[in-house]
């Protein structure tokens, strides 16, 4: 009787698997540089008890960032800075098939939009508004889109 062959399926990008070692391995950095990403809150691996466990869109979060310390320069409290007023993709400057196919977005930005302060439903409901008017932009112009700064009061 011939042996049912079972159908092997990719595994998800959101799974963490790696732990911090292979992680580091995969980076090309020491795993102390992702404890110090971690401690600045650039990224949240999973954690199994005490192992932090690593998924591919933290892989492809962590180069993304890499490439804007080293490439682009960018301090890491700049970083943190910037992530508040807009995604990784603008920041990054990724182009629009890149940034609309990406997996390992980061949007820490504070919404845009007008809301009541301290109101979790009117904030989650602004961030929603924020993100549909950002991709209807991006629809629209072929434009780089650059992060607003904050206007003078």
């Amino acid at each position: 009787m011939a042996k049912k062959k079972t159908q092997i399926e990719p595994l998800k990008k959101d799974l963490p698997i790696y732990p911090i070692g292979v992680a580091a391995k995969l980076l090309d950095v020491h795993p102390r540089t992702l404890r110090i990403y971690e401690d600045e809150g650039l990224i949240k691996p999973a954690r199994q008890g005490n192992r932090r466990l690593y998924s591919t869109n933290d892989i492809t979060w962590i180069r993304c960032l890499r490439g804007l310390i080293h490439d682009e320069g960018i301090s890491i409290p700049g970083i943190k800075k910037l992530l508040r007023y807009a995604t990784c993709h603008e920041i990054a400057d990724c182009p629009k098939e890149i940034h609309c196919t990406c997996d390992a977005v980061v949007d820490n930005a504070i919404p845009r939009s007008l809301r009541i302060a301290g109101n979790s439903e009117e904030e989650k409901r602004a961030k929603e508004r924020d993100i549909a008017a950002r991709k209807e932009k991006s629809g629209k112009t072929e434009n780089k889109v650059k992060p607003k700064g904050r206007k003078a009061r």
